[in-house]
Protein backbone atom coordinates (compact mmCIF):
# COMPACT_ATOMS: atom_id res chain seq x y z
CA UNK A 1 0.00 0.00 0.00
CA UNK A 2 2.87 2.36 0.78
CA UNK A 3 4.32 2.37 -2.74
CA UNK A 4 1.31 1.44 -4.90
CA UNK A 5 -0.63 3.99 -6.94
CA UNK A 6 -3.76 5.19 -5.17
CA UNK A 7 -4.80 8.39 -6.92
CA UNK A 8 -7.00 10.73 -4.92
CA UNK A 9 -6.16 9.11 -1.60
CA UNK A 10 -5.16 11.04 1.52
CA UNK A 11 -2.59 10.30 4.18
CA UNK A 12 -3.64 11.39 7.68
CA UNK A 13 -1.55 11.68 10.81
CA UNK A 14 -3.71 11.06 13.89
CA UNK A 15 -3.19 10.76 17.63
CA UNK A 16 -1.83 7.45 18.88
CA UNK A 17 -4.99 6.63 20.82
CA UNK A 18 -7.28 7.09 17.79
CA UNK A 19 -9.59 4.15 17.16
CA UNK A 20 -9.32 3.97 13.39
CA UNK A 21 -12.03 1.36 13.00
CA UNK A 22 -14.46 3.16 15.32
CA UNK A 23 -13.68 6.85 14.84
CA UNK A 24 -13.39 6.88 11.05
CA UNK A 25 -16.70 5.40 9.95
CA UNK A 26 -17.82 5.01 6.37
CA UNK A 27 -14.32 5.57 5.01
CA UNK A 28 -12.10 2.85 3.60
CA UNK A 29 -8.80 3.37 5.39
CA UNK A 30 -5.68 1.38 6.10
CA UNK A 31 -2.97 1.76 8.73
CA UNK A 32 0.34 2.58 7.04
CA UNK A 33 2.61 2.90 10.05
CA UNK A 34 3.73 4.97 13.02
CA UNK A 35 5.87 8.07 13.34
CA UNK A 36 9.08 7.92 15.38
CA UNK A 37 11.83 10.31 16.42
CA UNK A 38 14.29 8.46 14.19
CA UNK A 39 15.22 10.10 10.86
CA UNK A 40 14.61 6.75 9.15
CA UNK A 41 11.81 5.08 7.21
CA UNK A 42 11.46 1.43 8.21
CA UNK A 43 9.38 -1.00 6.15
CA UNK A 44 9.68 -4.62 7.18
CA UNK A 45 13.36 -5.47 7.36
CA UNK A 46 14.36 -2.59 5.08
CA UNK A 47 15.29 0.90 6.31
CA UNK A 48 16.12 4.10 4.45
CA UNK A 49 17.54 7.32 5.88
CA UNK A 50 15.28 10.31 5.23
CA UNK A 51 18.26 12.22 3.81
CA UNK A 52 18.88 9.42 1.30
CA UNK A 53 15.21 9.24 0.35
CA UNK A 54 15.07 13.00 -0.19
CA UNK A 55 18.22 12.97 -2.32
CA UNK A 56 16.89 10.11 -4.47
CA UNK A 57 13.60 11.98 -4.93
CA UNK A 58 15.18 15.29 -5.96
CA UNK A 59 18.21 14.14 -7.95
CA UNK A 60 16.55 13.15 -11.29
CA UNK A 61 15.25 16.68 -11.97
CA UNK A 62 17.85 18.72 -10.07
CA UNK A 63 19.39 20.10 -13.28
CA UNK A 64 15.97 21.16 -14.59
CA UNK A 65 14.27 22.30 -11.39
CA UNK A 66 17.15 23.10 -9.02
CA UNK A 67 16.62 23.03 -5.27
CA UNK A 68 19.95 24.61 -4.36
CA UNK A 69 21.90 27.69 -5.43
CA UNK A 70 25.61 28.29 -5.67
CA UNK A 71 27.18 30.01 -2.69
CA UNK A 72 27.44 33.71 -3.53
CA UNK A 73 30.06 34.57 -0.95
CA UNK A 74 27.93 37.53 0.16
CA UNK A 75 26.97 37.97 3.78
CA UNK A 76 23.82 39.32 5.41
CA UNK A 77 23.91 41.31 8.63
CA UNK A 78 21.21 42.20 11.13
CA UNK A 79 20.23 45.87 10.67
CA UNK A 80 18.02 46.80 13.65
CA UNK A 81 16.49 50.28 13.78
CA UNK A 82 14.17 51.37 16.57
CA UNK A 83 12.04 54.48 16.17
CA UNK A 84 11.07 55.99 19.50
CA UNK A 85 7.37 56.77 19.01
CA UNK A 86 4.59 55.11 17.08
CA UNK A 87 3.38 57.24 14.18
CA UNK A 88 -0.29 58.11 13.57
CA UNK A 89 -2.11 60.38 11.12
CA UNK A 90 -2.10 64.08 11.86
CA UNK A 91 -5.52 64.92 10.41
CA UNK A 92 -9.09 64.07 11.32
CA UNK A 93 -9.64 60.60 12.71
CA UNK A 94 -11.38 58.03 10.51
CA UNK A 95 -12.89 54.80 11.83
CA UNK A 96 -12.99 52.98 8.48
CA UNK A 97 -10.48 54.41 5.98
CA UNK A 98 -11.05 53.61 2.32
CA UNK A 99 -8.47 51.39 0.62
CA UNK A 100 -8.11 51.67 -3.15
CA UNK A 101 -7.03 48.40 -4.82
CA UNK A 102 -6.38 48.63 -8.59
CA UNK A 103 -6.59 45.30 -10.41
CA UNK A 104 -4.45 44.92 -13.53
CA UNK A 105 -4.50 42.08 -16.07
CA UNK A 106 -2.64 39.33 -14.21
CA UNK A 107 -3.33 40.57 -10.68
CA UNK A 108 -4.46 37.61 -8.57
CA UNK A 109 -4.40 38.68 -4.91
CA UNK A 110 -7.08 41.36 -4.80
CA UNK A 111 -9.67 39.22 -2.99
CA UNK A 112 -7.27 38.07 -0.26
CA UNK A 113 -6.07 41.64 0.13
CA UNK A 114 -9.56 43.13 0.33
CA UNK A 115 -10.58 40.49 2.87
CA UNK A 116 -7.54 41.30 5.04
CA UNK A 117 -8.35 45.01 5.04
CA UNK A 118 -12.07 44.45 5.68
CA UNK A 119 -11.21 42.16 8.57
CA UNK A 120 -9.14 45.03 9.97
CA UNK A 121 -12.08 47.44 9.69
CA UNK A 122 -11.41 49.25 6.41
CA UNK A 123 -13.62 49.90 3.41
CA UNK A 124 -12.24 48.64 0.10
CA UNK A 125 -12.59 49.92 -3.45
CA UNK A 126 -11.54 47.39 -6.10
CA UNK A 127 -11.20 48.80 -9.62
CA UNK A 128 -10.49 46.61 -12.65
CA UNK A 129 -8.14 48.27 -15.13
CA UNK A 130 -9.48 48.16 -18.70
CA UNK A 131 -6.97 48.34 -21.53
CA UNK A 132 -8.66 46.72 -24.52
CA UNK A 133 -9.01 50.02 -26.41
CA UNK A 134 -7.52 53.53 -26.10
CA UNK A 135 -10.92 54.76 -24.97
CA UNK A 136 -11.02 52.13 -22.23
CA UNK A 137 -7.57 53.20 -21.04
CA UNK A 138 -8.67 56.84 -20.83
CA UNK A 139 -11.79 55.81 -18.94
CA UNK A 140 -9.65 53.80 -16.51
CA UNK A 141 -7.28 56.73 -15.93
CA UNK A 142 -10.19 58.96 -14.89
CA UNK A 143 -11.63 56.20 -12.70
CA UNK A 144 -8.29 55.69 -10.93
CA UNK A 145 -7.98 59.42 -10.26
CA UNK A 146 -11.47 59.54 -8.73
CA UNK A 147 -10.79 56.47 -6.59
CA UNK A 148 -7.52 57.96 -5.35
CA UNK A 149 -9.31 61.16 -4.32
CA UNK A 150 -11.63 59.14 -2.06
CA UNK A 151 -8.95 56.85 -0.62
CA UNK A 152 -6.69 57.05 2.40
CA UNK A 153 -4.69 53.96 1.48
CA UNK A 154 -3.40 52.83 -1.92
CA UNK A 155 -2.78 49.09 -2.14
CA UNK A 156 -0.96 47.32 -4.98
CA UNK A 157 -1.75 43.59 -4.61
CA UNK A 158 0.31 40.66 -5.83
CA UNK A 159 0.09 38.80 -9.11
CA UNK A 160 1.74 38.90 -12.52
CA UNK A 161 0.52 42.15 -14.02
CA UNK A 162 0.86 42.13 -17.78
CA UNK A 163 2.37 38.65 -17.53
CA UNK A 164 5.53 40.31 -16.13
CA UNK A 165 6.12 41.73 -19.60
CA UNK A 166 7.79 43.49 -21.28
CA UNK A 167 10.93 41.88 -19.85
CA UNK A 168 10.26 42.48 -16.21
CA UNK A 169 7.63 42.54 -13.50
CA UNK A 170 5.53 45.52 -12.45
CA UNK A 171 6.21 47.55 -15.59
CA UNK A 172 2.59 47.66 -16.69
CA UNK A 173 1.48 49.06 -13.33
CA UNK A 174 4.32 51.57 -13.36
CA UNK A 175 3.46 52.70 -16.89
CA UNK A 176 -0.15 53.31 -15.93
CA UNK A 177 0.65 55.15 -12.69
CA UNK A 178 3.19 57.38 -14.41
CA UNK A 179 0.28 58.97 -16.25
CA UNK A 180 0.50 62.64 -15.11
CA UNK A 181 -3.07 62.74 -13.81
CA UNK A 182 -2.62 59.58 -11.75
CA UNK A 183 0.89 60.43 -10.57
CA UNK A 184 -0.28 63.85 -9.39
CA UNK A 185 -3.13 62.33 -7.38
CA UNK A 186 -0.81 59.73 -5.82
CA UNK A 187 1.46 62.51 -4.58
CA UNK A 188 -1.58 64.44 -3.31
CA UNK A 189 -2.56 61.35 -1.34
CA UNK A 190 0.89 61.22 0.24
CA UNK A 191 1.66 64.89 0.75
CA UNK A 192 -1.72 66.53 1.30
CA UNK A 193 -3.90 63.79 2.81
CA UNK A 194 -1.37 61.90 4.94
CA UNK A 195 -1.99 58.73 2.93
CA UNK A 196 -0.43 55.29 3.17
CA UNK A 197 0.75 52.99 0.37
CA UNK A 198 1.36 49.25 0.53
CA UNK A 199 2.68 46.97 -2.20
CA UNK A 200 3.06 43.21 -1.84
CA UNK A 201 4.99 41.02 -4.29
CA UNK A 202 4.02 42.37 -7.73
CA UNK A 203 2.88 45.51 -5.94
CA UNK A 204 6.33 45.87 -4.36
CA UNK A 205 7.86 45.52 -7.82
CA UNK A 206 5.63 48.32 -9.08
CA UNK A 207 6.58 50.63 -6.19
CA UNK A 208 10.26 50.07 -6.97
CA UNK A 209 9.77 50.78 -10.68
CA UNK A 210 7.80 53.94 -9.94
CA UNK A 211 10.49 55.28 -7.62
CA UNK A 212 8.03 55.42 -4.71
CA UNK A 213 10.43 53.04 -3.02
CA UNK A 214 12.83 53.87 -1.62
CA UNK A 215 12.51 57.56 -2.60
CA UNK A 216 8.96 58.37 -1.50
CA UNK A 217 7.92 59.94 -4.81
CA UNK A 218 7.22 59.00 -8.41
CA UNK A 219 10.43 59.82 -10.25
CA UNK A 220 12.55 58.66 -13.21
CA UNK A 221 14.83 55.74 -12.37
CA UNK A 222 18.61 56.09 -12.50
CA UNK A 223 21.27 53.52 -13.38
CA UNK A 224 21.88 52.86 -9.68
CA UNK A 225 18.24 52.75 -8.57
CA UNK A 226 17.30 49.63 -6.56
CA UNK A 227 15.41 46.92 -8.39
CA UNK A 228 13.80 43.52 -7.96
CA UNK A 229 15.12 40.95 -10.38
CA UNK A 230 15.09 37.20 -11.10
CA UNK A 231 15.56 34.78 -8.23
CA UNK A 232 19.07 33.37 -7.92
CA UNK A 233 17.75 29.85 -8.33
CA UNK A 234 16.51 30.72 -11.82
CA UNK A 235 12.88 29.77 -11.36
CA UNK A 236 9.67 30.64 -9.59
CA UNK A 237 9.67 29.96 -5.84
CA UNK A 238 6.54 29.18 -3.82
CA UNK A 239 7.18 28.34 -0.18
CA UNK A 240 7.01 29.54 3.41
CA UNK A 241 9.84 31.73 4.67
CA UNK A 242 10.81 33.24 8.00
CA UNK A 243 11.28 37.00 8.25
CA UNK A 244 12.34 39.32 11.06
CA UNK A 245 11.11 42.84 11.78
CA UNK A 246 14.26 44.98 11.80
CA UNK A 247 12.73 48.48 11.81
CA UNK A 248 9.61 49.98 13.36
CA UNK A 249 9.92 53.25 11.45
CA UNK A 250 6.79 52.49 9.42
CA UNK A 251 3.26 52.92 10.81
CA UNK A 252 2.52 49.66 8.99
CA UNK A 253 4.52 48.01 11.79
CA UNK A 254 2.91 49.82 14.74
CA UNK A 255 1.61 46.49 16.06
CA UNK A 256 4.94 44.63 16.14
CA UNK A 257 8.36 45.09 17.67
CA UNK A 258 11.87 45.04 16.27
CA UNK A 259 13.10 41.47 16.52
CA UNK A 260 9.69 39.83 16.04
CA UNK A 261 9.81 36.83 13.71
CA UNK A 262 7.02 35.69 11.38
CA UNK A 263 6.42 32.82 8.98
CA UNK A 264 5.16 34.23 5.67
CA UNK A 265 4.22 32.67 2.29
CA UNK A 266 6.12 33.82 -0.80
CA UNK A 267 5.39 33.12 -4.46
CA UNK A 268 7.46 34.92 -7.08
CA UNK A 269 9.97 34.61 -9.88
CA UNK A 270 11.48 38.08 -9.53
CA UNK A 271 11.95 38.82 -5.85
CA UNK A 272 15.69 39.38 -5.50
CA UNK A 273 16.24 42.89 -4.14
CA UNK A 274 19.39 44.46 -5.59
CA UNK A 275 20.95 47.83 -4.78
CA UNK A 276 24.46 49.26 -4.62
CA UNK A 277 26.30 49.60 -1.33
CA UNK A 278 25.71 53.36 -1.02
CA UNK A 279 21.94 52.97 -1.36
CA UNK A 280 21.90 50.09 1.13
CA UNK A 281 23.98 52.09 3.62
CA UNK A 282 21.64 55.08 3.39
CA UNK A 283 18.55 52.91 3.78
CA UNK A 284 20.11 51.26 6.81
CA UNK A 285 20.84 54.60 8.49
CA UNK A 286 17.31 55.85 7.74
CA UNK A 287 15.66 52.68 9.06
CA UNK A 288 14.19 51.90 5.63
CA UNK A 289 15.18 48.23 5.69
CA UNK A 290 11.99 46.90 7.26
CA UNK A 291 12.25 43.10 7.20
CA UNK A 292 14.91 40.48 6.49
CA UNK A 293 14.86 36.79 5.62
CA UNK A 294 16.29 34.76 8.51
CA UNK A 295 17.33 31.16 9.17
CA UNK A 296 16.17 28.81 11.92
CA UNK A 297 18.31 30.70 14.44
CA UNK A 298 16.76 34.05 13.51
CA UNK A 299 19.89 35.30 11.76
CA UNK A 300 19.74 37.10 8.38
CA UNK A 301 21.04 34.78 5.69
CA UNK A 302 21.89 34.54 2.01
CA UNK A 303 21.32 30.78 1.96
CA UNK A 304 18.50 29.16 0.02
CA UNK A 305 15.77 28.24 0.90
CA UNK A 306 15.72 30.63 3.90
CA UNK A 307 16.48 33.50 1.53
CA UNK A 308 14.31 32.31 -1.39
CA UNK A 309 15.58 34.73 -4.02
CA UNK A 310 19.09 35.81 -3.00
CA UNK A 311 18.13 39.37 -1.99
CA UNK A 312 21.14 41.48 -1.03
CA UNK A 313 21.57 41.61 2.74
CA UNK A 314 18.55 39.27 3.00
CA UNK A 315 16.16 42.20 2.45
CA UNK A 316 12.50 41.18 2.20
CA UNK A 317 10.78 44.53 2.66
CA UNK A 318 11.65 48.23 2.62
CA UNK A 319 9.93 51.56 3.30
CA UNK A 320 10.13 55.16 2.20
CA UNK A 321 12.06 57.57 4.43
CA UNK A 322 8.91 58.58 6.32
CA UNK A 323 7.76 54.97 6.60
CA UNK A 324 4.33 55.55 5.05
CA UNK A 325 5.12 53.51 1.93
CA UNK A 326 5.88 49.83 2.49
CA UNK A 327 6.84 47.21 -0.06
CA UNK A 328 7.48 43.55 0.69
CA UNK A 329 7.65 40.23 -1.13
CA UNK A 330 5.93 38.06 1.49
CA UNK A 331 2.16 37.65 1.14
CA UNK A 332 1.00 38.86 4.55
CA UNK A 333 -2.58 38.85 3.26
CA UNK A 334 -2.59 35.09 2.68
CA UNK A 335 -3.32 34.04 6.23
CA UNK A 336 -6.44 32.66 7.88
CA UNK A 337 -7.30 30.49 10.82
CA UNK A 338 -7.65 27.45 8.56
CA UNK A 339 -4.35 27.58 6.67
CA UNK A 340 -0.80 26.40 7.41
CA UNK A 341 -2.03 23.97 10.08
CA UNK A 342 1.06 21.77 9.78
CA UNK A 343 3.58 24.63 9.76
CA UNK A 344 4.83 26.16 13.01
CA UNK A 345 5.29 29.90 13.43
CA UNK A 346 3.61 33.25 13.94
CA UNK A 347 1.91 34.23 10.66
CA UNK A 348 0.16 37.52 11.43
CA UNK A 349 2.22 40.70 11.10
CA UNK A 350 -0.93 42.75 11.78
CA UNK A 351 0.05 45.24 9.08
CA UNK A 352 -3.52 45.68 7.82
CA UNK A 353 -4.79 46.45 11.31
CA UNK A 354 -1.91 48.90 11.75
CA UNK A 355 -2.81 50.65 8.50
CA UNK A 356 -6.41 51.10 9.64
CA UNK A 357 -5.47 52.16 13.20
CA UNK A 358 -3.14 54.79 11.75
CA UNK A 359 -6.23 56.95 11.16
CA UNK A 360 -8.01 56.33 14.46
Amino acid sequence: ALFSADYGAFIFEVAEDTNIAGDVKGVDCELLGFTTESQTIVCGKASVLLSEAKEAYLKPLENIFPTETKKSGDNATFVPYTFGNKVFARGAKIASPRVFIPVFPGTNCEYDTARAFKRAGAETDILVVKNLTPAAVEETVEAIVESLKKAKILMFPGGFSGGDEPDGSGKFIAAMFRNPKIANEVMNLLNKRDGLILGICNGFQALIKLGLLPYGEIRPLQHNSPTLTHNNIGRHVSTMVTTKIVSNLSPWFNNVNVGDIHTIPVSHGEGRFVADTEVIAKMRINGQIATQYVDRKGAPTMEFPFNPNGSVNAIEGITSENGRILGKMGHSERISYDTYKNIPGNFDQKIFEAGVRYYE
